[in-house]
């Protein structure tokens, strides 16, 4: 049975579906060009319409389903996180994980299983929203870091609890002040919002939202297992064959942006000049980038590995040109520098390589990870760089010193401590919802 839903929610809804075609309309260029690039787009492109085969239907009809709903690669990381504990909580119940992106849809495919779908998430238009709700007919429906009006309004409509594992930066904050008028009514369909910071709690109620509704939980991106992987003897071996040495010192650039990479070879190239045995790793966030950077890097006379290439030794540096294996590669790092950092705005997620007890170094821009980035500079955990000079003596700096090595690496992973268990927190609301 429909439930209805509040007048201030209809009447933002009608207004959000008379702009949401003209929106799409002039966002579908980027979108198109975006999507060819990183490929794989053809692959279940009618489930973005809510059109799902006759196998998946039938898988949906088989068992009671979550759906989680996320976007990218790292919303992905997190999705599976949580849908690994709540099958473990649940045996019987299905987990959708949805995406926006053909990247976030890879790492999810690869924990395709029995009890784990994913699909990609239809276009937040309400016959097609409709259409993937009435396919999927969620018991639970969690939303990770986003607000889709018309996914959350069909969800209620029909009856399923909603949950949201938020993240809201000073930035994203102010945005939403901005259209509050929009999208507060929004928030009222959410049953419990969790989110990781006691400062998240303060700017969710400043957006009119009840405290009630608000659950500390801890930052389930800052809630990792122990470090280690089984694959990174595989990984060892793979720089041995490389003709790393094992007593070399790695300096690796973890989820780098534009520009980043050539800062680093360029200073890897002089650090070399007094650390002979050096060697450089670079994770460019998005790997279709690699002929782009390799291009880049050419000027510099650098002989530059490829992850997906057998390896041949001797090599400068290594350029990891897939997806899922950062976390690995930084258990074999020595010095790890954050990209999206110095030549991009917003930072990326630092955390995976201060479990991995690694010195931490990062650019200026670290906005979307501040609240434990303040803390860490506080206690300082952690070196911030504003510039690429800066960035080669304070990493010169490090390499000379093992024990200043080891003095970041604990502080900083003693900083992500209070995170664990954040994801068994989120879970256990989660349950309670609906119930």
């Amino acid at each position: 049975m429909r439930q209805p839903l509040p007048a201030t929610v209809r009447h933002r809804l009608w207004f959000y579906n008379l702009l949401f075609p003209v929106a799409l309309l002039f966002m579908l260029p980027g979108l198109i060009k975006r999507m060819r690039k990183r490929g794989g787009y053809r692959e279940k492109f009618g489930q973005r319409f809510g059109v799902y085969s006759k196998e998946t239907m039938a898988r949906f009809r088989s068992r009671p389903w979550i759906w989680i709903q996320s976007i990218s690669v790292g919303e992905t990381m997190l999705a599976l996180k949580i849908a690994r504990r709540l099958h473990e909580a649940d045996p019987q119940v299905g987990i959708v994980i949805s995406v926006t992106t053909s990247t976030g849809y890879e790492v999810a495919a690869k924990a395709a299983c029995d009890w784990l779908e994913p699909v990609y998430n239809p276009i937040d238009w309400w016959p097609l929203v409709r259409r993937a709700v009435l396919a999927i007919c969620p018991e639970r429906f969690i939303i990770i870091e986003g607000m889709w009006p018309n996914l959350l309004a069909e969800c209620r409509r029909v009856g399923t609890s909603v949950a949201m594992i938020a993240r809201l930066s000073p930035r994203s904050a102010r945005r939403f002040k901005q259209f509050a008028w929009l999208v507060s009514p929004f928030f009222r369909l959410i049953d419990p919002i969790c989110v990781g910071e006691r400062e998240d709690v303060e700017r969710w109620k400043s957006l009119g939202v009840p405290e009630s509704q608000i659950v500390l939980t801890g930052n389930v991106k800052y809630d990792e297992p122990h470090p280690y992987d089984p694959r990174q003897d595989e990984f060892d071996a793979f720089l041995t064959a490389l003709g790393v040495h094992e007593s070399a010192q790695v300096i690796l650039g973890g989820s780098t942006f534009p520009g980043e990479e050539k800062i680093l070879a360029e200073i890897y190239l002089e650090l070399r000049k007094d650390f002979p045995d050096l060697f450089l790793i670079l994770v460019p966030r998005h790997f279709e980038r690699t002929a782009e950077v390799l291009e880049e890097l050419k000027p510099l006379g650098l002989r530059m590995a490829l992850r997906t290439e057998a390896p041949q030794a001797p090599v400068d540096g290594l350029i990891v040109n897939t997806n899922g294996e950062l976390r690995t590669w930084y258990q074999l790092a020595t010095l790890v520098f954050m990209g999206k950092s110095l030549t991009a705005t917003g930072g990326q997620n630092p955390v995976e390589a201060a479990l991995a007890e690694k010195p931490l170094l990062f650019g200026p821009h670290m906005e979307n990870f501040q609240p434990i980035v303040t803390r860490w500079l506080k206690d300082e955990s952690v070196i911030q760089v504003h510039n690429a000079e800066e960035l080669r003596k304070r990493l010169w700096e490090l390499l000379a010193s093992p024990h200043k090595q080891q003095e970041y690496a604990t502080r900083a992973m003693e900083g992500v401590a209070p995170h664990q268990g954040a994801v068994e927190r989120v879970v256990q609301v989660v349950m309670k919802t609906g119930s």
